[in-house]
């Protein structure tokens, strides 16, 4: 598929992949649309918290958010209130242990639970829906990618194709960069809800957890080396990495999807921008903005240039602008 040329051009005084990453998180204004929670009990006796508004559409956008995020970050809201706007029901899931509730097992959410959108879409058409889309952002957006390609000739018919943003969908090179010196506002801020999530998990379940010491664990490879490896099932943060990157499966995707990355996202390094894969694709669109930041994308007005982008391609990706690299 050849790659798209992007029309989005940031505001004047936030082109910077930083300033564009934090000032939504700071400044932005968005409503909450109305929701009804509901709980998702899973096959291995845990749950899922779904954000669900039905509005008797017909057609539902299954959203997920990043790391430690939840259904009511400013991103998820924005996009639920861009779509319901369009004639969308939509379902803002938030992974174990997120969205203000503890999960009950020792395990929890990770990059490559891809497992868990699949008990979300099987939810939905269990409730009728027979036209699905769905959207990601960050590892929300890798989760969405790496399901697509895994599923590939079984998918669901029902989901119609899916837009994803800000992906670290080769999780080395990104953990890796993440835990550079000029990401460590970020970092800090993931470990530490990460790790007060552990704290949590060790009063729940004591005796299960190694918490000396935990002050020192500071970067993505240590903490997943000693917490996310082992509680679900990988060898140590290298093989986690591997096996939860989205990367792998892209080329197996068969529904329409479009894959949005800022040049200047300060996450994301140039393994995470596979455009070598989406030329030679059918069904993966990449869209490469010069400016955006990490899930910035930032618009002057009510709506976000990312919701913008996501609505249109959702009402008809098969006639989304085509063209040469950006």
């Amino acid at each position: 598929m050849p790659l798209i040329p992007s029309t989005y051009r940031a505001p004047l005084g936030l082109r910077n992949g930083h300033l564009s990453t934090i000032y939504p998180t700071l400044f932005r204004r968005v409503g909450r649309p109305e929701i009804k929670r509901e709980i998702l009990e899973l096959e291995d006796g845990d749950f899922l918290d779904l954000d669900c508004s039905r509005l008797g559409h017909g057609r539902l956008a299954i959203i997920g958010h990043g790391l430690e995020g939840d259904a009511d970050a400013k991103y998820i809201r924005g996009m639920s209130l861009a779509l319901q706007k369009r004639g969308w029901d939509t379902l803002a899931w938030n992974c174990r242990g997120c969205g203000g509730s503890h999960n009950r097992l020792l395990r929890s959410y990770h990059s490559g639970v891809s497992e868990d959108l699949g008990y979300v879409v099987d939810h939905a058409i269990d409730k009728g829906y027979r036209e699905i889309s769905l959207v990601g952002f960050s590892l929300g957006g890798n989760i969405v990618l790496k399901y697509l390609g895994e599923q590939a000739k079984q998918v669901r018919p029902e989901i119609k194709s899916a837009v994803a943003f800000s992906v670290p969908c080769d999780l080395t090179s990104s953990s890796l960069q993440l835990g550079e010196r000029q990401n460590a506002l970020y970092m800090r801020r993931f470990m530490d809800g990460l790790k007060g999530k552990v704290v949590f998990k060790n009063e729940k379940f004591p005796g299960e957890l190694d918490l000396s010491d935990l002050s020192k664990v500071k970067t993505f490879a240590q903490f997943d080396d000693r917490f996310t490896a082992p509680l679900n099932g990988f060898a140590d943060a290298r093989d986690y990495w591997t096996r939860a990157s989205s990367k792998p499966h892209l080329a197996a995707i068969t529904v329409p999807s479009l894959l949005i990355q800022a040049q200047n996202d300060p996450f994301l390094p140039p393994a995470c921008f596979p455009r070598e894969i989406a030329i030679a694709s059918k069904h993966l669109y990449l869209e490469t903005p010069k400016h955006g930041g990490h899930v910035g994308f930032i618009s002057q007005g009510e709506e976000y240039w990312s919701e913008t982008r996501c609505c249109e391609f959702l009402e008809g990706p098969s006639q989304d602008r085509l063209g040469a690299a950006t």
